[in-house]
C-alpha cells in the first residue's frame, strides 16, 4: 500500500488521472448496475403470477412448462438437440504477435416460436428480444468451424468423440438452450389475436392486398385486363379494387370464427423488460439479490478506491 500511495502522490498527472477517471467509471457502472439487478429483483417479487386461461392482456407473469407447436421441431444448430430455444456461437482463436484472442465467425439465435402451458391453457411465445435464462449451457473445443466432438466427455450420437479438453483447439462453440418440459417462468405483452374479439383494419388491409397482386404484375393483367390491352384501366381498376375488398372480407369472416391465439411477446418498454427463464421465480429473485449486493460492493469499493487516490494527489 505504501507504494501504491507513493504513486498516487508522485505519478505523471495524465496517468493518474486517467486510472482515477476509470474508477469512477467503474463505481458509476457498478451503481447503475446495482439499480437495475434491484428493479428486476423486486418486479420478479411484486408482479403477481397469472392463469394463461384468466390473465388480462397487458404485462403479465406465466409460470408454466414450455413446449413445442405442432410440425418440424426446433433443432440446436451445433448440436442438433431438440429445443424450444437456442443461441450458439463459435469463437476462432486468432494469434497477433504474442497476443491472442477468440472472434466470433458464427453466431445464431432462435426466433421460432413456442408454447408456454399451465394448468389452465397454453400461450403462443414469440421470444424475439427477450433476455433468456436457459436450462443448459455448452461450451467444448474443436479445430473445424462446425463442431465434430459433442459437448461433455461422452456423446449419445454414434460416431461422435469425445470433445478436446478445456482450452485446446482452434475453435470453441458454445451452445444455450431450453428444452420442451422446462420449467417456464416469462414476464412479457400478453394480447390476444384472432377469434370473434379480433380488431381489423379492412383499408389498410385491402393496401396491402393490391400492393401484393402489383408485385405479380403478369397474375394481375392475366386475371383483370378484360380487354386485352397490356394494361389496368379505370373500369378494370375499380373490378380490382372490389375483387380485393371482397378477398379482405373474407379472411376477416374465417378469422373470426377461428379460435384466438394468445401470444407473449416483448413490451416495446424499457422499464417492462421480457424476461423467459428456465429458472424459478424464487432462484431468479436470489440470483438478483446476490448482483443487486454485488453491485452495491463494487460500487463502495471502486468508489471509495477513487476516493482514496484523489486525497492522497490532493494531500501531496
Amino acid at each position: 500500500m505504501s507504494a501504491l500511495a507513493e504513486w498516487a502522490r508522485t505519478a505523471p498527472s495524465d496517468k493518474f488521472w486517467l486510472v482515477t477517471v476509470i474508477f469512477c467509471g467503474l463505481a458509476a457502472a457498478s451503481l447503475i448496475a446495482a439499480i437495475v439487478f434491484f428493479y428486476r429483483k423486486r418486479l420478479f417479487e411484486d408482479l403477481p403470477t397469472s392463469k394463461i386461461r384468466s390473465a388480462a392482456m397487458g404485462y403479465v407473469e406465466f409460470d408454466g412448462i414450455g413446449e413445442l407447436l405442432e410440425g418440424p421441431p426446433i433443432t440446436a444448430p451445433l448440436t442438433g438437440s431438440t429445443c424450444t430455444w437456442y443461441d450458439c456461437h463459435v469463437e476462432e482463436k486468432r494469434s497477433s504477435g504474442k497476443n491472442s484472442s477468440w472472434v466470433t465467425i458464427r453466431k445464431d439465435l432462435s426466433d421460432e416460436i413456442f408454447l408456454i402451458r399451465d394448468d389452465t391453457g397454453q400461450c403462443v411465445v414469440d421470444p424475439e428480444g427477450a433476455r433468456v435464462t436457459p436450462s443448459v449451457k455448452h461450451v467444448w473445443y474443436g479445430n473445424t468451424p462446425l463442431p465434430q466432438y459433442p459437448p461433455g466427455p461422452a456423446s449419445s450420437k454414434p460416431g461422435w468423440k469425445p470433445s478436446l479438453p478445456l482450452g485446446m483447439g482452434r475453435y470453441r462453440y458454445t451452445e444455450k438452450r431450453m428444452h420442451p418440459g422446462d420449467p417456464l417462468y416469462a414476464i412479457g405483452l400478453f394480447r390476444t389475436e384472432g377469434g370473434a374479439g379480433g380488431n381489423f383494419d379492412i383499408n389498410e388491409d385491402v393496401r396491402e392486398l393490391l400492393r401484393e397482386w402489383k408485385r405479380d404484375a403478369d397474375a394481375m393483367l392475366a386475371r383483370f385486363d378484360t380487354n386485352q390491352d397490356g394494361e389496368i384501366c379505370m373500369e378494370e381498376w375499380q373490378a380490382v379494387r372490389e375483387s380485393a375488398f371482397k378477398e379482405v372480407h373474407k379472411r376477416h369472416a374465417e378469422e373470426k370464427v377461428s379460435m384466438p391465439a394468445h401470444i407473449l411477446g416483448k413490451t416495446c418498454d424499457r422499464r417492462r423488460p421480457y424476461i423467459l427463464s428456465a429458472l424459478p421465480e424464487p432462484d431468479l429473485v436470489m440470483r438478483y439479490k446476490y448482483f443487486y449486493r454485488g453491485g452495491l460492493l463494487a460500487f463502495f469499493v471502486t468508489g471509495a478506491f477513487a476516493s482514496w487516490l484523489i486525497g492522497l494527489r490532493l494531500a501531496g
